[in-house]
């Protein structure tokens, strides 16, 4: 049923001006003018931790007005999504207040602390006549979203067994001062947290939900130097972390990620083994998909490369010509255009707090298969984008 809001313009209330709050206005902005297709949307009020920050990026990513009180921005009756992209520790509260206002919610992940808070926010979501999103842009790559057709038309048969990887190198100096990423209490998870929770959105995307996995965590600096130089801080949630997992179809498969990799920048990589084929993918390459199939001669088999063009939507609404490359910031783009069409009634989105949720069940079932030894049933599966 269309969202009685969808007739009017939408007001965006952007909650944290950091890296991806920078992101989400950029979106806001751009995915009316890149899609014919979107209701349009004002820059309505913008909420940093200061006054003086928040009119100064207010001016600088044309908002309205500014803000330093959260709860001011979710209850203003011109705000009609709030999008919330402050450090981890505040998105249960911000999320459940905005839900209580009749707020339509666009968060990034991972969505909580805790998964307990988290399933409490996806239930007031469920509840609510609301819509939300989750950022977990990655997914809305035209590359990726070809994978999945592929695999749905049995390009490559049927799929027994998945391989990913999610590697960057922000902590691997053991000289970095500590930081509030450190902390369960106010990160909440580490590398799982920042980047195993991509890796397994993908999984899910391309496999299914995961039913059960084993798994082990490494913290490799156990303290940190404090930032004023005198004294060190523990180490609290992990700089690594591995499983095998078992997907609900009986495929098998390893996730693996490390906020310590010397030397990875955004390794985002996966492969998909199929009975006739196989698909692989690397982030850093993010307009290339490589495709194996085993028909035709010996001789004349092996992997392809696909580069993404106007033929794989909707890499065409950006640029015409193939080769010519999509970035990070158009996928948020991508993502902002689902969720508005989401909210004016149109196809279903994803990934949603219940999709999110899933997510996130996985990576707990990590955290807590290594803590135990054992290996551990995913208790909440949910639905897969």
């Amino acid at each position: 049923m269309p969202d009685s809001k969808a007739a009017r313009t939408l007001g965006i209330g952007l909650i944290g001006t950091g890296y991806m709050g920078k992101a989400h206005a950029l979106a806001y902005r751009a995915a009316p003018a890149v899609f014919g297709d979107l209701a349009p949307v004002r820059l309505a009020m913008l909420c940093d931790a200061t006054d003086a920050a928040a009119d100064r990026m207010a001016t600088q990513f044309g908002f309205a007005r500014a803000t330093s009180d959260w709860r001011a921005l979710v209850a203003s009756p011109d705000v009609d999504i709030v999008a919330i992209t402050t450090p981890n520790a505040l998105h249960h509260d911000m999320a459940l207040a905005a839900i209580a206002a009749g707020k339509h919610v666009h968060c990034e992940k991972p969505l909580a602390l805790t998964l307990d808070q988290a399933r409490a926010m996806e239930g007031a979501a469920r509840g609510a006549d609301v819509q939300t999103m989750v950022g977990y842009n990655y997914t809305h790559n035209p590359a990726f979203q070809h994978a999945r057709r592929l695999i749905a038309d049995g390009a490559i048969g049927t799929p027994v067994h998945f391989r990913g990887w999610v590697d960057e190198d922000y902590q691997a100096d053991a000289t970095l001062p500590w930081t509030w990423r450190a902390t369960r209490a106010q990160a909440g998870l580490g590398a799982l947290g920042d980047l195993g929770c991509h890796l397994v959105s993908l999984a899910y995307g391309l496999m299914g939900p995961i039913d059960s996995l084993i798994a082990d965590t490494q913290v490799i600096h156990a303290t940190r130097p404090l930032p004023d130089g005198i004294g060190h801080a523990a180490v609290e949630n992990e700089d690594t972390a591995s499983a095998v997992v078992r997907f609900a179809s009986g495929a098998q498969g390893t996730l693996c990620t490390s906020r310590a990799a010397w030397g990875r920048k955004s390794r985002l990589d996966w492969e998909v083994h199929g009975t006739t084929g196989m698909l692989t993918y690397q982030q850093e390459r993010m307009n290339e998909l490589h495709l194996f199939q085993s028909t035709g001669p010996a001789a004349m088999q092996g992997f392809r490369t696909i580069l993404t063009g106007p033929a794989h939507p909707p890499y065409g609404d950006f640029v015409p010509a193939a080769g010519h490359q999509l970035g990070f910031l158009d996928l948020k783009t991508i993502e902002v255009a689902a969720f508005l069409r989401g909210i004016a009634g149109g196809p279903r989105h994803a990934p949603t707090f219940t999709d999110a949720l899933a997510f996130e069940a996985v990576i707990h079932a990590i955290d807590s298969a290594a803590r135990s030894g054992q290996r551990v049933t995913v208790t909440q599966a949910g639905d897969h984008p």
